[in-house]
């Protein structure tokens, strides 16, 4: 039986609060009024870009095939962030008619009091497999249980290392494994979360895409993830390929990243991609990690690497 991680300590507010504070003053606000409150107009005025990919994972349940996940992350709700602009992204998803919907966490930014808003909007959001939530290290810095109490009161389905059956209708006998992941910081600590999870999921929700090796060694067919923004800045993006095999006896699987549906992320070579998982699709035998760069961010710049929300479609 797996040892059960242990849960994260659930005090409001404390140190990681006022540190969080303390760096959004010096990256955000003392810039900003430097700047007579330009630097933020700029960054409200960007366009947060809607983005339909295609998934191809090889071990993704056949009678899912086609699911469209409805992906959202890092939307940092409070300066950066007004409600708003965070409800229009919401609408923009449910225009979209998802099938489900999965958001990988940073809800908030600081405190989670006028969050409600937001945690309703993706509640009732029309997903007829569900909406599910996993939390963030931004989620954890105020009250994390009240902010988990107030997301199942508006509906959404909070999970903390535990795996759900996401159904159509109450009537179909299959169901869709999900599977979520609280907030880890370390590749040991998410490697535990995700050994206590009951049963092998087909979609695993994580904050922190760190997890990833820990859903390849389960065999987890998809991992979505967020936490990194891309870096928000980076350099213009360039084309990524799978290297080529020196013999046959090499030819298989790579455990690289393969090459990209069309309107994947292209950036940086391959082998560094792996080391950083930073954005965009990764694959390590016939499990895929996908990182959204989320929609929101934690300091008012990003360059070449534009706030997003996903539209996936998994096929086999």
């Amino acid at each position: 039986m797996p040892r059960r991680p242990k849960v994260a300590q659930r005090r409001g507010g404390g140190a990681k609060l006022a540190r969080a504070k303390l760096r959004h003053f010096f990256f955000t606000v003392a810039p900003d009024r430097l700047l007579g409150g330009a630097l933020k107009r700029r960054h409200l005025l960007r366009p947060i870009e809607l983005r339909e990919i295609t998934l191809h994972v090889p071990s993704w349940p056949e009678r899912f095939e086609g699911l469209r996940i409805a992906h959202v992350s890092d939307f940092h709700l409070g300066e950066l962030m007004p409600m708003p602009k965070a409800l229009e992204i919401i609408e923009r998803v449910d225009r979209a008619k998802p099938d489900l919907l999965a958001c990988t966490g940073d809800v908030v930014d600081l405190e989670w009091r006028g969050a409600e808003p937001l945690l309703k909007a993706m509640g009732e959001l029309r997903a007829p497999m569900g909406r599910y939530l996993v939390l963030g290290n931004h989620d954890h810095l105020d009250d994390p249980d009240a902010l988990v109490r107030a997301a199942r009161k508006r509906g959404l389905r909070v999970l903390q290392d535990e795996v759900d059956e996401a159904r159509e209708t109450k009537a179909r006998s299959d169901a869709l494994r999900v599977g979520g992941i609280d907030w880890g910081r370390t590749k040991r600590e998410l490697k535990e979360r995700v050994a206590s999870l009951r049963e092998r999921p087909d979609l695993l929700l994580a904050h922190n895409p760190k997890a990833f090796p820990a859903a390849v060694r389960l065999g987890i067919p998809l991992t979505l993830a967020g936490h990194t923004h891309g870096g928000q800045v980076g350099l213009p993006d360039r084309a990524v390929r799978a290297p080529r095999p020196r013999d046959e006896s090499a030819r298989g699987t790579p455990e690289v990243v393969l090459p990209e549906p069309a309107g994947a992320h292209r950036s940086v070579p391959a082998r560094e991609r792996l080391r950083s998982l930073r954005k965009g699709l990764y694959a390590q035998g016939d499990s895929r990690l996908f990182v959204n760069v989320g929609a929101g961010s934690w300091f008012p710049a990003r360059v070449n690497c534009p706030a997003e929300i996903l539209l996936l479609t998994v096929k086999r």
